[in-house]
């Protein structure tokens, strides 16, 4: 059964995650994204992306911690693997994408928001942000150089360090969003904002995507397998099992 559902409206794919109320990012649904990143890639009718979720209370949770906390260490690594190609695929689309984030985009979920284009969110209680040092692991690297570049190194090390979730107005404050909006605009606007740098000469739009994000891309592949060690390390330490318990508990 599909967990995503996609849409299209004037050259623009929407691609609604749809795994019951918080999305929680498993293999399947990490894998499903990427055949779907790689589909849009390779069609040329596509223009834009708007990342959503198909219900208002979450984007994504992000990792499904009640799933991902007993698997052998194997099986985790290739879900961890999987999911950072994932999020590196939707990095680099050399199309504009653009996040509707309606709902609570933390941890894993804030990742993904991260590696899109741009980000509107919902006015309100929208919580955004990456908590991974709460639970004995760092964040991940990619997500780590996406951070430094979108909000510079004060703010990135704020963030990740202290692992705090924020609510809409602050995320824009600090630089995370780029814009706050109603609710019931979020979508119709991201979808706007895609169509209209859609609408820019396709070729042009992808080199200077191209430049400004091949930086990181080649940070993260040179070091990928080195850095992947390292979050597993931690994954499977003493201290992460013990708050990665807790956090299971409150999921």
């Amino acid at each position: 059964m599909s967990m995503i559902t996609t849409s299209r409206q004037e050259g623009t794919e929407i691609v609604e995650l749809n795994r019951g109320v918080t999305n929680a990012l498993d293999l399947e649904l990490v894998r499903e994204l990427t055949r779907v990143i790689r589909r849009i890639k390779d069609d040329s009718k596509i223009r834009g992306a708007v990342l959503t979720s198909a219900n208002d209370k979450f984007f994504s949770i992000g990792f499904d911690l009640p799933h991902l906390y007993g698997l052998p260490a194997e099986e985790f690594e290739i879900f961890y693997r999987s999911f950072n190609q994932a999020c590196l695929e939707l990095y680099t689309l050399p199309i504009p994408t653009v996040a509707a984030i309606t709902g609570h985009a933390v941890a894993g979920g804030c990742i993904l928001a991260l590696c899109c284009d741009q980000r509107l969110i919902a006015y309100g209680r929208k919580l955004m942000g990456l908590n991974e040092i709460k639970l004995g692991v760092p964040v991940p690297y990619l997500a780590d150089r996406v951070l430094h570049e979108l909000v510079g190194v004060r703010t990135a090390s704020e963030i990740m360090e202290i692992g705090e979730f924020y609510a809409a107005q602050k995320a824009l404050e600090m630089g995370m969003v780029d814009k706050v909006l109603p609710q019931e605009t979020v979508l119709d606007e991201s979808v706007k904002r895609a169509c209209a740098l859609g609408a820019s000469p396709s070729k042009a739009f992808a080199m200077i995507k191209r430049n400004r994000v091949e930086q990181v891309e080649s940070q993260v592949l040179s070091c990928l397998d080195e850095k992947t060690e390292g979050f597993l390390d931690c994954w499977f330490s003493d201290q992460a099992r013990a708050r990665l318990k807790e956090a299971i508990e409150k999921f």
